[in-house]
């Protein structure tokens, strides 16, 4: 665990995760909706756990944002990069990895203020996504135990909650110019792509969440 740090940690997480229902599935796995929805739903129950340390570790957060802050002002960037190759002796350290929080503060400074909307739309997601990600998981791996209705109609509930959580999130970004100080390769690289992907992928969910309950059943999984 020496060379591990965060950013190899997250890839490891994609890797065995994703990998590892892939070699579940009772079919041939060159279907790319399942590739892609596999690989969001793993890196949302990553992101989710993060959330929940949001909230545990918020007093945490605000004293490490304050030291950010004083270190890394005018040159952020640095800041996020130090988190990404931080050493991580012990992957279960909820406060490492409450370091995310403290140093996406520096970009958007609601994350360190547990009265804004950002900390409790994520800390609401973290308590609330990681059950319809796994339920989505298993029933790509294990179709035929699992009803299309109840997939189908928990992934619209739960995908739109994220993708619409999203677009609010980004329209509060911007309307309270929190973009201004920062380069457009910062802000496009830290907030924009960050945050896309819990717009895009979730449509890609929405889509197949329809798609099955216009169906009856799981043939979705099963196309290339």
């Amino acid at each position: 665990m020496a060379m591990l740090n965060i950013l190899t940690a997250i890839i490891l997480w994609l890797v065995v995760t994703t990998g590892g229902f892939l070699l579940l599935l009772p079919y041939d796995p060159t279907c790319i909706l399942v590739l892609l929805l596999l690989f969001f739903n793993n890196l949302n129950i990553l992101i989710a756990f993060c959330e929940i340390i949001l909230g545990i570790h918020i007093a945490t957060i605000k004293k490490d944002y304050k030291d950010n802050m004083e270190k890394y002002k005018g040159k952020e960037w640095q800041c996020g990069l130090a988190f990404l190759t931080m050493p991580l002796p012990n992957p279960f350290d909820s406060k490492a990895w409450s370091k995310m929080w403290s140093t996406y503060a520096v970009y958007d400074p609601s994350y360190q203020n547990d009265e804004s909307f950002g900390f409790f739309i994520d800390v609401g997601n973290g308590w609330s996504t990681i059950p319809p990600c796994l339920l989505w998981n298993l029933a790509m791996a294990y179709p035929d135990y699992f009803s299309p209705l109840l997939v189908g109609c928990i992934g619209i509930a739960s995908y739109w909650q994220v993708c619409y959580g999203t677009i609010i999130y980004l329209f509060s970004f911007m309307w309270n110019k929190r973009y201004l100080g920062k380069s457009v390769l910062e802000n496009l690289g830290f907030v924009g792509f960050a945050n896309m992907l819990w717009f895009w992928f979730p449509l890609l969910g929405i889509y197949a969440s329809v798609r099955m309950l216009d169906d009856g059943d799981m043939r979705i999984f099963r196309s290339s």
